[in-house]
């Protein structure tokens, strides 16, 4: 009786796995369409230990997300000259680099627009370096201030004392 009972739910699992299985195949053309359009889109894990994906390690390298509506096709080509005017066209698909990363001579200088002057720069470093905000030497991606907390103390009242003061 066992024997039967047992039986019986094994043939059903298999039954019901071969029935899934069949409706989750996919022509070789399909995965292999799938796998091109993941790597497009940077949604392929990328090389190492770290877990992300080429998107999310490297995101000026994949274009924004689309929006809902979709492109017209006289933007999608005006889009597509733009982009190989500026060289930002993909070299060969070994390398994953753009034609202005292979060849910068031939295309214009990007401009970079910088977010701080030296001056605030440094001042930032300053206040961090006073404050403890400057990762501790070693391997544990610790904080002065949470190393040495001792140290920062006296500092941090004063900061707090001073912005007290200035109200």
């Amino acid at each position: 009786m066992k024997f039967s009972v047992l039986a019986g739910a094994l043939a059903l699992l298999a039954a019901i796995g071969t029935q899934v299985h069949a409706q989750g195949t996919k022509t070789r053309e399909q995965v292999a369409g799938e796998l091109a359009q993941a790597m497009r889109d940077g949604a392929v894990l990328a090389p190492g230990e770290s877990g992300l994906t080429e998107r999310e390690l490297h995101p000026g390298r994949y274009p924004a997300a689309q929006a809902a509506r979709g492109k017209t096709r006289d933007e999608a080509k005006n889009e597509l000259v733009e982009a190989m005017h500026a060289g930002d066209i993909s070299a060969n698909g070994e390398t994953g680099l753009t034609l202005r990363e292979l060849n910068p001579q031939r295309y214009p200088v990007a401009v970079a627009v910088a977010g701080k002057t030296r001056e605030q720069v440094k001042a930032d470093l300053a206040e961090a370096i006073r404050n403890g905000d400057v990762i501790a030497s070693g391997e544990s991606a610790s904080k002065l201030n949470e190393v040495h907390p001792q140290w920062y103390a006296r500092s941090q009242r004063a900061t707090n004392a001073v912005a007290q003061a200035e109200r």
